[in-house]
């Protein structure tokens, strides 16, 4: 059955709201990747999806699929930096959303909004949940740290 266009706009406009929603997030914590790098990732994998399937069956969508998640993996691989140490690596989470948004592009570009905007609230709500516990939890103070009077006087 073939794609109409305005179920093909939908689809786009899915993919776009859903990188979107993830890329504002990572703009909130000035992250490397925002809005327009997630918005993009997701929409092209759309594109590539519905450009699969309106050229043919399976095998196209199978083979578009691989593909996406081979150029995405090295993609996010770009913006992993590793310290001297091994315990300091950076850009593990900007590359796990970089990866996410393809994925629900691909699920975007198959017609499946649905699942698209579950799995993308989902991904907020691990996104954000250290917050919710730095709210629920403040850090304790530093033991041997006396109070000091100026904080104090000032209060």
């Amino acid at each position: 059955m073939p794609i109409s266009e305005l179920d093909i706009a939908w689809r786009f406009a899915v993919a776009l709201v859903c990188g979107g929603a993830i890329g504002i997030e990572r703009e909130m914590r000035n992250m490397p990747t925002g809005f327009r790098t997630l918005a993009l990732v997701c929409l092209g994998s759309c594109v590539a999806v519905v450009a699969a399937v309106k050229g043919g069956g399976s095998d196209e969508f199978s083979r578009v699929a691989q593909g996406i998640v081979t150029g995405i993996g090295f993609l996010g691989a770009g913006v992993i930096i590793q310290g001297a140490r091994v315990r300091n690596v950076k850009g593990l989470t900007t590359a796990a959303t970089i990866w996410f948004t393809a994925a629900v592009g691909l699920l975007a570009g198959l017609g499946e909004w649905r699942i698209a905007l579950i799995a993308t609230a989902m991904a907020l709500c691990v996104l954000l949940f250290d917050l919710v516990i730095a709210w629920a939890m403040p850090p304790a103070e530093k033991p041997g740290k006396p109070p000091n009077d100026d904080d104090a006087a000032q209060a």
